[in-house]
């Protein structure tokens, strides 16, 4: 895995778990491509959503309506890198543990990157449709 590939991750990850919008935004290129291909056709998510601007308002939005109070374990979640032969794309797969009341909880998810001159150009984001429990607060 390259090196850049793994401190750019960092860098996006980190957003996303903080919940920084702004600064995921701006990983994007001006015409980067944020996908959501499982998201239910019925739904109100998009599943192709083009540009910086647009990446933000519909990130701050999903984090604002979550129904869900939780917060990210940043210590307890994992991922891996995956190089391909496109040195622009890259595939992670990622564990994110969530502690949601007195549980903990693991949403999985599968990135893949395709960067241009240091930005996303084109994000696909497979993620699993619910959260895992790990273990129960008794």
């Amino acid at each position: 895995m390259s090196a850049d590939h793994e401190q750019f991750f960092q860098r996006y990850i980190y957003g996303v778990m903080t919940s920084d919008v702004d600064a995921v935004a701006g990983m994007f290129a001006d015409d980067g491509v944020y996908e959501l291909p499982l998201t239910p056709l019925e739904g109100d998510v998009p599943r192709r959503i083009e540009g910086p601007a647009a990446i933000r308002e519909v990130r701050a939005t999903l984090r604002a309506r979550s129904k869900t109070d939780y917060r990210v374990n940043i210590e307890q979640s994992k991922y891996e890198l995956h190089s391909t032969a496109d040195p622009d794309v890259f595939i992670a797969e990622v564990d994110t543990a969530l502690e949601v009341g007195g549980d903990l909880r693991v949403l999985s998810l599968l990135y893949v990157f395709r960067l241009r001159a240091g930005k996303i150009a084109l994000l696909r984001e497979y993620c699993a449709p619910e959260w895992l429990p790990v273990n129960s607060a008794a």
